[in-house]
């Protein structure tokens, strides 16, 4: 049993890492879920109480870069605050409609809010485009965040 118990750590790893770039899957939750796994299996012998803690510490920022990362993207060229919050909502609501729903759903919120605040369809295209790269930016920052959990479980192992 407890084979499998590390089999399906290794799984929840490896499919966290997937996660982090097909939006349909929890990534960084995963990881920490594997991770968290293995500790509980080796008793918290090598990973204890602290190096969950930053781990989890890393996991919650990369969590959060799935929130802010396309809003972000749109306050970087200087988008209104309605297409901001239109950002915001648009990845919310995006959230429910799959990966098409992620791609589109930032897009079309920084889009409609910039255009209710007035602007050209020009510059309101602009600040959806914005938005795609602060999620390309978010994503590739959750990548590295996922890899720097995995380094310090790795380290944590080595020396615990």
């Amino acid at each position: 049993m407890e084979i499998a118990l590390y089999v399906l750590a290794a799984l929840l790893i490896v499919g966290g890492l997937a996660g982090n770039i097909l939006p349909a899957l929890p990534g960084i939750p995963m990881i920490f879920g594997g991770i968290w796994l293995v500790a509980a299996l080796d008793q918290y012998r090598h990973l204890g109480v602290w190096w969950l803690l930053i781990i989890g510490a890393l996991g919650v920022i990369g969590v959060a870069m799935d929130f802010v990362s396309a809003s972000l993207g749109a306050k970087r060229v200087g988008a209104s605050k309605l297409a901001v919050s239109g950002t915001a909502l648009g990845t919310l609501i995006g959230m429910f409609f799959g990966i098409p729903g992620l791609l589109i759903g930032p897009f079309a919120g920084a889009l409609i809010g910039e255009l209710l605040s007035g602007t050209s369809v020009l510059r309101s295209a602009h600040v959806g485009v914005a938005t795609w790269l602060g999620l390309l930016f978010g994503t590739l920052v959750k990548l590295v965040l996922s890899f720097l959990m995995i380094g310090l479980f790795g380290l944590a192992l080595l020396v615990g």
